[in-house]
């Protein structure tokens, strides 16, 4: 394999910097040329594609965002769209992609290893909703926002002895409002992998304020549903003044973590070695801190899970 490509598609995450830089310092390091294809698969099948060199990602590995941007595209889902993005990378003689990305970005690199073109998906998403590895790129940036955002919204909750629901990102899978709820001692986590009746939620903020608990954090998963929705119900039925943050884009931005600039580098030069060593099809990930590869079939069928012993604890440290 001579010329190496690397895409970023789907949402933006913190540490995709850090991945792509990974991606084209591992290829000129073993003398393969490597090109950049901007705005995710849209970019590939207009032919946006640029080779790389050294200096190309030289200062970007602190910067949130992506260098090569990112885009959804529709076009890409169908035969006719994926036999255009052939085509370009005949055109550039791009013989492997490394695609860094979400469920989504693996899909398109599923459907371009079935038609001849290898591909390794390197898991970027602030979710952290992909099965097979620990934790994704950006997750862990995404995690220390919200965290400093309740800090700073649990001071204003003090003052003025309010309760605030505070709806956080994630899509369908409850591991920010977890792991946000659980480090900042929130009273309820509201997630869509658990049910929880909402008359013990309200039974659990009476109790709270009966002995004499002033303010309350409750952390919403967007899974679950609407926070404006749900604050105005929980007003309603305790007629405790209730508050509601919808923290939103904020938690995809930002300069990324040592954890996540960490895991990016290392998931990024592992994707080439996968492509290096004749593998495709293969999405990387981290588990008990070892980076192993599976198949992108597999993940996409598997079911993310989230840990629940985690959820129990926040349930018997928030009593």
């Amino acid at each position: 394999m001579k010329k190496i490509g690397v895409l970023t598609s789907g949402g933006d995450a913190p540490g995709m910097n850090a991945a792509i830089r990974a991606v084209v310092r591992k290829c000129i390091y073993h003398n393969i040329e490597v090109y950049g294809i901007k705005n995710g698969y849209q970019g590939l099948i207009d032919g946006n594609i640029e080779k790389m060199e050294i200096g190309s990602v030289g200062d970007i590995i602190q910067r949130g965002g992506t260098k090569l941007y990112s885009a959804r595209c529709e076009e890409f889902k169908t035969d006719a769209g994926q036999e255009k993005g052939i085509e370009q990378l005949k055109k550039f003689g791009i013989e492997g992609l490394v695609v860094i990305g979400g469920d989504g970005s693996f899909r398109g690199a599923q459907k371009l290893t079935e038609k001849g073109y290898p591909c390794v998906g390197v898991p970027g998403t602030i979710d952290n909703d992909i099965p097979g590895t620990d934790f994704t790129i950006g997750f862990d940036t995404a995690l220390n926002t919200i965290i400093e955002a309740i800090d700073k919204i649990r001071d204003t909750a003090t003052s003025h002895e309010r309760t605030y629901v505070i709806e956080v990102m994630g899509r369908n899978a409850g591991d920010l409002a977890l792991w946000a709820g659980l480090a900042d001692g929130a009273e309820t986590i509201l997630i869509p992998e658990a049910e929880d009746d909402f008359a013990d939620v309200i039974a659990r903020l009476k109790r709270g304020h009966e002995r004499g608990k002033k303010h309350s954090i409750i952390i919403l998963a967007e899974g679950v549903g609407s926070g404006i929705e749900y604050g105005e119900r929980i007003q309603d039925e305790t007629k405790l003044e209730t508050r509601v943050t919808v923290l939103g884009h904020i938690q995809r931005g930002g300069s990324p973590t040592a954890a996540d600039r960490v895991l990016a580098s290392r998931l990024g030069a592992k994707a080439v070695d996968l492509l290096l060593g004749g593998k495709a099809g293969r999405m990387v990930g981290i588990q008990n801190n070892e980076l192993v590869d599976h198949d992108i079939e597999k993940v996409l069928t598997d079911k993310h899970a989230i840990n629940m012993e985690m959820y129990k604890l926040s349930k018997e440290l928030s009593i």
